[in-house]
């Protein structure tokens, strides 16, 4: 009965239906466009290009666009783009000293830097959407089908690409400015959440139709995943607390402050950032080996041809490990936290003022990050373990990864925001047991 309650509290506040309301309509009109194919082109000729996209780089930006790839559709770039051109953003606003001023003009500076962001996705659209169609004219090819002659076609589908994923950037705004909130990161999960009832269907149809396991074997893969679910919640959520301080202050007569609070350092606070990096890595040899002769596919390059090797997921889970020590010491800054603790009278119980307490508080970044990044190496290689176990390539997306990674984040940010709607308005939560924790903002996708 609580669940109803919670549903009707929630449709009783008028702001909130409508949020939710507004969200639905938004992800239909995503949903819808992900099915337009580009003018000129045979949907019954794109059986080589979905064949294309079961496995590697491409099943995994089939995935992040909700199938759009293996459409051809207008929105077949996807919303990856964008995020490929705020990593950049991220990157160059802690190298770049005229972007760290950006980011310290606060609102202003933020603005310019969404532009900028704006620019550099456009400029990797203008180069991914004729890359697109020359990899599109291959797999049609490949069945006896061509695309539409003549150097108009090639332009007018770039532009189209490149509107159609801008035109889902800015249904991501909306959902974040007019909706449930955290548009960019819901539409990944609009996306990657279309493929899971084929995935889970045809999984069943495999287990209880060709004898490997039969509907026992599927509870129990049901089971696992449930509980590397949760297991990603608890590395999504997983905070240290450090103890701090605040001195008293005498205004007049009275004395302010004295009060004990708290840093929550995170566990794992690159998020899924460590991946994307590793994946993009680990994807040169793959490409290098697309670009030559097919005998070149021994040793070396035949070990990182194959995902669900030993030598592949080996080196992938150590480049996890590397980067998110590296993009966590480029996030999570301890001079900085130290000097802000200093500056406001803050310390922490033990530890004296200024290199110490920034010495403490590196030393506890280090502790903690370890086993997460170590946690996060095993979920990033867990479909390939769930491959070797008989589960389908598809199937498989789900055990670990980005995707659900960016699933279980995405759907705890989503509840927070339902959430505090019903606690500003005086209403019970959505957990009798406490507050539902979301992700940090850094390293958000």
């Amino acid at each position: 009965m609580s669940a109803v309650e919670t549903i009707k509290n929630i449709w009783k506040i008028e702001d909130l239906r409508n949020r939710i309301l507004t969200t639905l309509l938004l992800v239909m009109i995503y949903r819808f466009g992900t099915f337009v194919v580009l003018p000129g082109i045979d949907p019954k000729a794109l059986t080589a290009l979905q064949e294309q996209t079961r496995g590697g780089l491409l099943a995994l930006l089939d995935m992040f666009s909700g199938g759009a790839f293996s459409n051809a559709s207008i929105f077949a770039l996807g919303i990856m783009p964008y995020i490929s051109a705020s990593i950049v953003m991220q990157l160059m606003a802690i190298a770049v000293p005229s972007f760290q001023k950006l980011q310290r003009e606060g609102e202003s500076g933020r603005r310019k830097i969404n532009q900028w962001t704006r620019y550099l996705t456009v400029a990797i659209l203008l180069f991914q959407g004729p890359t697109y169609l020359v990899n599109l004219s291959v797999q049609l090819r490949a069945v006896g089908a061509s695309l539409p002659g003549g150097i108009w076609f090639t332009i007018s589908s770039a532009v189209i690409l490149a509107a159609g994923s801008m035109f889902i950037l800015w249904l991501g705004e909306r959902i974040t400015d007019k909706g449930i909130g955290n548009g960019i990161s819901f539409i990944i999960l609009i996306g990657i959440i279309a493929r899971l009832p084929h995935s889970l269907f045809q999984e069943f149809v495999s287990r209880t139709s060709e004898k490997t396991g039969g509907l026992v074997m599927f509870l129990i893969e049901m089971l696992f995943l449930l509980l590397v679910i949760a297991g990603a919640i608890l590395l999504v959520q997983g905070t240290r607390k450090v103890p701090v301080q605040y001195a008293k202050r005498i205004i007049g007569n009275k004395q302010y402050g004295g009060a004990r609070q708290y840093i929550p350092l995170k566990v794992n606070a690159a998020n899924v950032m460590p991946i994307i990096f590793a994946q993009a890595i680990m994807f040169i040899p793959i490409s290098i080996v697309g670009f030559s002769n097919q005998g070149d596919q021994s040793g070396f390059w035949a070990a990182f041809m194959d995902n669900s090797g030993f030598w592949y997921n080996f080196v992938f889970a150590v480049l996890i490990i590397v980067f998110t020590y590296f993009y966590t010491a480029i996030t999570i800054n301890p001079t900085q936290m130290s000097d802000d603790l200093k500056r406001n009278n803050g310390f922490i119980p033990g530890v004296k003022p200024g290199n110490n307490t920034k010495e403490y508080l590196d030393a506890i970044m280090d502790r903690i990050t370890l086993p997460g990044a170590f946690f996060l190496a095993i979920v990033a290689i867990l479909p390939a373990f769930a491959r070797l176990a008989g589960v389908s390539m598809e199937f498989s997306q789900f055990f670990g990864g980005t995707s659900l990674l960016i699933l279980v984040g995405v759907v705890l940010d989503t509840l927070q925001q339902v959430e505090g709607h019903l606690l500003m308005r005086h209403y019970d939560g959505l957990l009798k047991s406490g507050r539902i924790k979301g992700r940090s903002a850094a390293g958000a996708y």
